[in-house]
């Protein structure tokens, strides 16, 4: 039975718009449903979830296009669908609510709120019967004990206030070593030997976590640690998480072996690996973290690329309403595909007649760590294999192209775009390939047009209809790191001033008298039931951390104390939160790293600074800002500008004399009792 569309028909959400044919009659969050929600005295049913979310179309299937659930849920109360993705504000109150009544949280995301929005039960994924059967009884609650309902809501909206609220900290000596060896000590407890990674499943691949531990091996020597790393990456690598056909991570994957995936594809996981594989090729320059690289940044260019520069948001992990059937083969598909090249890719991707995957009879894509030992038996050089291997997988992308694809979420959120400039100029200084570094200016010019409204205010996605969503702290965060390395790459210094006009924006936006660390909504949005703060690092690092990284950051480009001390302070106020958890907190670690080993300030003065750049890149030092150029536009190049090339290697207001090559900068940093 076809139904006149609902009020999700004019957003500009996909994930929105797949509901607007539901019977249950939605609302988008606003004022309309809130305000209905009132003068018909009814419960709010707030539902949230995402386009590439499997369970949200598993429920939608059941329960929403269901016409008896649907009129359970328009007799009684007022349905309210939210794109996570789009309004994450709402999402971290009503994720904070489920977690604090169930112990855990997930999506789709199903919480029952009062009139004026405030919670009172929610939970994940619900099978029609028991939907409806909470539904029943909550509304009679509402009707008979409306006080009960309204007391338990004032108490668990007094828990969600609570639940991020960080104390002010003072420490009485400086940050040691020693506290991130003790907390690194307890982690390895946790090292899966066998599979890398930690050991849990699902598997999730968390950038931040292998990024700190990468530079946390490599300033202490801790081989142990720098192995695991290795080893993760290369698991992860080799998995069936990773597409070896068209490049790119799926979200996590089900087992403990990365090998079969939760096949949805997100733009954010995508960008933030690439960023680690490239600094992981920079410490031990493996052949397949290149491959990885490039092979990712070539599907974000293809698939996800919007025509203006920006970046969509994510792949369905489903076609035809199948979990990965885009993804997989059967063996007489490799053969049918490859000819006779067959066999050997049976071999090198792990298929079998029955299936590597075999609740559904087919195969997911995976290789030995070691797989490309196939091409020395076989008599391929390097070179020979890697040209080679790439003709292979051209010719199995052609074959699977025959298929329904995913379904894509066109979404351009600012936040995520952010972190693909991040990803591609890191490839950029990594691999020296110009196209890298064209991209991530061409995805900044797309922020600078359709990201910033009148009065410079950062949107979360380009207006629609008029209607505005302002940015919050991710968004700011990420921006202004892609600005400093969009900065760090060219030494263009319109990049640093913006991203200094964007920290000071969030300086009076994000943060109140009295505050210890930045809120996730500016003060200009829409007021919710709560304020919120994130802290933790999850698969995407906090917007409190990522931006107190960037503040230190330009603290030290523009010598500028304030912002130095006040990252600083709010570091320490996390800092008891790290040392309890620092898988959670790895990105916060990061800095405290960075303050124990300290930072290289390298700045490279004269005509030959970006030559000079790309030489002192191919070397790992996690430790550094870059600088430079023929303009005395920042502190540290005032009177070091000449007709010659020079380096100068600072570090804690203190500065080398200058040297005229970046092999004698390297060994004033690694030896400097030389100086």
């Amino acid at each position: 039975m076809k139904y006149m569309p609902n009020r999700l028909q004019h957003e500009s959400s996909p994930y929105l718009k797949q509901h607007q044919n539901n019977p249950v009659d939605w609302f988008p969050w606003g004022k309309e449903a809130l305000q209905k929600a009132e003068s018909e005295n009814k419960l709010i049913i707030v539902s949230i979830g995402y386009a590439a979310c499997h369970w949200c179309h598993v429920m939608e299937r059941e329960s929403f296009e269901n016409n008896e659930v649907a009129k359970v849920m328009n007799d009684h109360f007022i349905a309210v669908k939210v794109d996570r993705e789009e309004r994450p504000d709402i999402d971290h109150i009503y994720m904070t609510a489920v977690q604090l009544m169930k112990g855990q949280g997930g999506w789709p995301l199903n919480v029952i709120c009062l009139p004026d929005g405030r919670p009172i039960y929610g939970g994940t994924y619900f099978r029609p019967e028991d939907w409806v059967n909470i539904l029943i009884q909550l509304n009679e609650t509402w009707l008979q004990k409306p006080d009960v309902a309204y007391d338990y809501a004032e108490r668990l909206t007094e828990g969600i206030v609570r639940s991020d609220l960080i104390p002010h900290h003072e420490i009485d000596e400086p940050f040691q070593l020693q506290m991130l060896t003790d907390m690194v000590d307890d982690w390895k407890n946790s090292f899966d030997a066998k599979h890398g990674g930690n050991r849990r499943v699902p598997k999730f691949p968390i950038p931040n976590n292998w990024l700190f531990l990468l530079r946390y091996g490599f300033h202490t020597q801790d081989n142990t640690v720098l192995e695991h790393v290795h080893f993760t990456l290369k698991k992860i690598a080799s998995g069936g998480i990773y597409d070896h056909v068209g490049g790119g991570f799926a979200r996590y994957s089900v087992d403990a072996e990365w090998h079969i995936p939760h096949f949805e594809k997100m733009l954010y996981d995508n960008a933030l690996l690439v960023s680690l594989y490239c600094e992981a090729y920079l410490h031990k320059q493996d052949p397949q973290y290149k491959r990885v690289v490039f092979e990712t940044l070539a599907w974000v260019q293809r698939e996800m690329m919007h025509p203006s520069g920006g970046f969509y948001s994510s792949l369905d992990a489903d076609s035809d309403g199948v979990e990965g059937k885009y993804y997989c083969f059967t063996q007489d598909e490799i053969v049918e595909a490859l000819g006779e090249d067959a066999m050997l890719f049976i071999q090198y991707f792990q298929i079998t007649e029955e299936g590597n995957w075999q609740e559904m009879h087919s195969n997911v894509l995976k290789t030995a760590v070691d797989a490309d030992i196939l091409a020395q038996e076989a008599g391929f050089t390097a070179d020979e294999w890697e040209v080679y291997l790439a003709e292979v997988k051209k010719k199995l992308y052609a074959f699977r192209e025959k298929r329904n694809r995913p379904a894509l979420d066109n979404k351009v959120l600012c936040a995520w775009n952010s972190m693909v400039i991040r990803a591609f100029t890191g490839a950029y200084r990594t691999f020296n390939k110009q196209e890298f570094l064209d991209v991530a200016v061409s995805c900044d010019q797309f922020i600078k047009e359709n990201l910033l409204d009148g009065e410079g205010n950062l949107l979360r996605q380009p207006e629609h209809h008029g209607r505005q969503v302002l940015g919050f702290l991710d968004d700011y965060a990420f921006y202004i790191d892609a600005l400093i390395g969009l900065y760090e790459a060219t030494f263009n210094v319109e990049y640093l001033n913006r991203a200094k006009g964007l920290t000071n924006r969030v300086l009076s936006d994000f943060r109140q008298e009295g505050d210890t660390v930045f809120r996730y909504s500016s003060k200009k949005a829409e007021q919710l039931i709560a304020e919120k703060r994130e802290i933790m690092d999850d698969v995407i690092p906090s917007s409190n951390s990522v931006f107190v990284t960037q503040l230190f950051k330009l603290g030290l480009f523009f010598d500028e104390d304030k912002y130095r001390s006040m990252a600083m302070q709010t570091l320490i106020n996390v800092f008891p939160q790290i040392k309890t958890y620092p898988s959670a907190f790895s990105n916060w670690a990061m800095l405290v790293l960075n303050e124990v080993v300290g930072v290289n300030e390298i700045a490279i003065t004269g005509p030959e600074s970006n030559t000079y750049r790309r030489e002192l890149d191919r070397t790992y030092l996690p430790n550094k800002i870059t600088l430079g150029g023929m303009n005395e536009n920042l502190p540290l190049l005032k009177n070091r500008i000449g007709e010659s090339t020079r380096v100068y290697v600072c570090k804690n207001k203190s500065c080398s004399l200058p040297v005229d090559t970046i092999p004698a900068a390297l060994n004033l940093i690694f030896n400097p009792e030389i100086q």
